[in-house]
């Protein structure tokens, strides 16, 4: 008997070393919560990460999309933050541009923007403002001088959609009408479509990613204004930057400071987030999985052929610029707060 329980325990101890042994991820599944809707370019970066990425996970669990749109990404930033367990199991993709709301101080934000748990970006979005052809604003000098200002729509804030106007006018001088409460871009297409709206600011990576835009660009139903970024994007040769209009309408320094504050946004570029409290293991395995994915060749060759730009920001970077953002000075803060209706 007694020869017996001394198997019997060895047996379970062995059990238990094996058990202890096994990748967690190993029979799971990895939930990635995109904060805008199925389709929309978000949404396809992210479903090139769940095709890739589990390879590169030991264990090798399943990974899915959950589309969670609305706010702008806000919702999906605060069920992450909040809701989903610390346990490296759910990752979300939101919205670059969501510590605006948390600077300003906007009750509806419920999360610390430096505390999510920063895996990477795989892009570096800059962003365009483009224009219904048929419109009367040829360029931005017609914009700065228009007595009746072009209507733009908008998702919520924080959205591209909504602080390139926003920053424009701080910034040159230009006004907008901004129509909000359109729950996914590609609702304000078909708002743009129906003539609702003239215009719309969004990525550069998702103008030249997918329809309706193409075929847009084919018949020469809208124009391209502006663009932000350091240096012209071989795409838009002719299309102006933001910072060639604040230097051509001389751009005071304490809005040039805004402007870097607020197109830090573009180095977030399409960032994917851990919640608070992961445990810094698992952050690792998840950025490391993140890394190798995105500079597999294998998937270069899958994101060219889907149009989808690969120009990676690693976690740690991402983890430094969530900090810096997030320690502004009151007179930036309240240049923020002014330039988004707080």
């Amino acid at each position: 008997m007694k020869k017996l329980f001394c198997t019997l325990f060895f047996f379970l101890l062995w059990s238990a070393h094996l058990q202890a042994q096994a990748p967690f991820f190993q029979g799971k599944t990895v939930s990635i919560v995109v904060g805008t809707k199925a389709g929309d370019v978000y949404d396809l970066y992210a479903r090139l990460l769940a095709q890739h990425m589990p390879k590169y996970i030991p264990g090798n669990p399943n990974i899915i999309v959950q589309n969670m749109p609305g706010a702008a990404a806000l919702i999906a930033a605060n069920h992450v933050y909040n809701v989903a367990k610390a346990d490296g199991l759910t990752v979300g993709a939101i919205y670059p541009a969501l510590y605006f709301d948390q600077l300003i101080g906007r009750k509806e934000v419920k999360f610390d923007w430096a505390k999510f748990g920063w895996i990477g970006s795989p892009v570096t979005s800059n962003h365009l403002l483009y224009m219904r052809a048929d419109s009367p604003y040829k360029t931005m000098a017609d914009v700065h001088k228009a007595s009746e200002p072009p209507k733009c729509g908008a998702t919520g804030t924080t959205s591209t959609a909504y602080w390139v106007p926003k920053l424009l006018e701080e910034v040159i001088g230009t006004k907008f009408n901004i129509v909000m409460g359109y729950q996914a871009g590609q609702d304000i297409d078909l708002a743009v479509e129906r003539g609702e709206v003239v215009c719309r600011a969004f990525t550069i990576t998702a103008f030249f990613a997918r329809e309706p835009f193409t075929t847009w660009r084919k018949k020469g139903f809208v124009r391209v204004l502006m663009q932000t970024g350091r240096k012209r994007d071989q795409r838009l040769p002719d299309v102006p930057t933001i910072h060639e209009l604040m230097d051509q309408y001389k751009t005071q320094d304490a809005d040039r400071r805004l402007a870097t504050l607020v197109l830090a946004a573009g180095t977030f570029g399409r960032p994917y987030v851990l919640p608070p409290g992961t445990p810094g293991d698992t952050v690792k395995i998840i950025r490391q999985a993140f890394s190798k994915t995105i500079n597999d060749p294998e998937v270069k060759a899958d994101a060219e052929k889907k149009k989808l730009e690969i120009d990676p920001t690693s976690g740690e970077e991402l983890e430094t610029l969530a900090k810096e953002v997030t320690t502004q000075t009151p007179e930036i803060i309240e240049r923020m707060r002014k330039m988004l209706g707080k």
